[in-house]
């Protein structure tokens, strides 16, 4: 029955759209925008849009989240505080970008409650629209009949585009900009995490190139949300010789400064590192994917084989960029190298590593990722670490075969 009316819900949408023959993009209206509790146990969502648009509501659990896909409405300019001044039986909500073309807004519930009502009405002579949901409370059993994403419902997870063709010959570097889209990552007023690692990789990337001999794919290019199985399977698809991924985040706890490059391990070298591992392999959860059918304990064994080759290659990977970013200026982190069980890392035959470029929690090294100047040095550091790994690796191929 759900799957069901979010059909209906999409198509009633194409159709009034179709009728207004409105074009551009939907904007969401902050001053028709809230989300309330009622007097009675239920919440409602109000989002006033310049226009309707075709959309499709579900709800997930562990933890429960209401998901709203659209195609596609524009949330500049909106704060999830004006939509949501304080927590109620909503907890949280974020929005943005979810894939070329669609948008997606989350909805955290603080408690078990299914849509009651699910509306878009279109004004006929504006061609404005309001999508209008109500939720009901239910207990666990109703709230469980009702959850599950559509069957198609992490057709973003995979990488935007399909991946460029790529020489059988050619070293293939991917580089990863952290988060994306409805995930912006470690935010400090204005600054996002997922600006910056986009604005690194980008230049990473045609600093790269400029060099020569180096075949680079980014998992984005753009302000869109990429999932962490997807930027690994992005990187298996092209056959990629190193995977680098591009982060800034921010710690609550400890003194996490400077640049640290990170590499894989089931077992954290320290608390902070393993808070960052827990902080990342959330993001999936938080854009509203659903994880229900995923396993971690596959083919373990063979992985664990593929390894033996490969981290010995990672470490050496880890040491270039270090030595790179050191020689930079840096600042580097006391403890520069580090291991967690990050996500994004667990490719068996690809050397990878993350780079914490700087942690947006420190005042010193906010001010170096706003500085386009620092960014720049850090760059042609990072190129160089990648080059110097490149023609290392190349070198000590035809040793390790044999």
């Amino acid at each position: 029955m759900r799957a069901i009316l979010v059909a209906v819900m999409m198509w009633l949408c194409a159709t009034a759209v179709a009728a207004q023959d409105l074009s551009g993009l939907a904007r969401v209206d902050p001053a028709r925008s809230a989300i309330s509790d009622g007097w009675f146990g239920g919440t409602e969502i109000t989002l006033g849009l310049s226009q309707g648009v075709p959309f499709r509501v579900f709800t997930l659990a562990d933890p429960a989240r209401l998901v709203v896909d659209f195609r596609e409405v524009d949330f500049a300019g909106v704060a999830p505080e004006t939509l949501l001044p304080e927590p109620g039986r909503v907890a949280a909500i974020r929005f943005g970008a979810f894939k070329p073309g669609w948008s997606r807004l989350v909805v955290d519930l603080a408690e078990p409650m299914v849509p009651d009502t699910i509306a878009m009405p279109v004004d006929a002579s504006s061609g404005q629209a309001v999508l209008n949901i109500t939720l009901r409370g239910a207990d666990a059993t109703a709230f469980a009949a009702q959850t599950g994403a559509p069957p198609d419902a992490n057709w973003a997870v995979e990488a935007a585009a399909p991946p460029p063709v790529v020489q059988d010959d050619s070293f293939v570097v991917v580089i990863d900009p952290g988060h994306g889209g409805i995930d912006p990552g470690a935010v400090r007023e204005t600054t996002s995490e997922k600006d910056l690692m986009l604005d690194i990789g980008i230049a990473l990337r045609d600093a790269l190139r400029r060099a020569g001999g180096v075949e680079v794919v980014l998992t984005r290019d753009t302000d869109t949300f990429v999932s962490l199985t997807g930027r690994v399977a992005l990187a298996h698809q092209v056959g990629a010789d190193a995977f680098v991924s591009l982060h800034a985040d921010a710690l609550s706890q400890g003194q996490a400064r400077g640049a640290t490059v990170y590499t894989l391990s089931d077992e954290a070298s320290d608390a902070a590192s393993a808070q960052l591992a827990a902080q990342h392999d959330r993001a999936d959860i938080l854009a509203g994917v659903d994880l229900s059918g995923t396993d971690d304990q596959v083919a373990a064994v063979l992985m664990d084989l593929a390894r033996t080759e490969t981290m010995p290659r990672t470490d050496t990977l880890a040491t270039a960029l270090i030595d790179a970013m050191d020689a930079a200026g840096g600042p580097m982190n006391r403890r520069p190298r580090r291991e967690a069980a990050f996500s994004v890392l667990k490719s068996a035959d690809i050397p990878s590593v993350l780079v914490e470029v700087g942690f947006l929690s420190d005042q010193r090294d906010l001010a170096n990722l706003r500085d386009p100047i620092w960014r720049a040095v850090m760059v042609e550091a990072l190129a160089t670490g990648i080059l110097q790994w490149r023609d290392d690796d190349l070198a000590m191929r035809p040793l390790i075969r044999q």
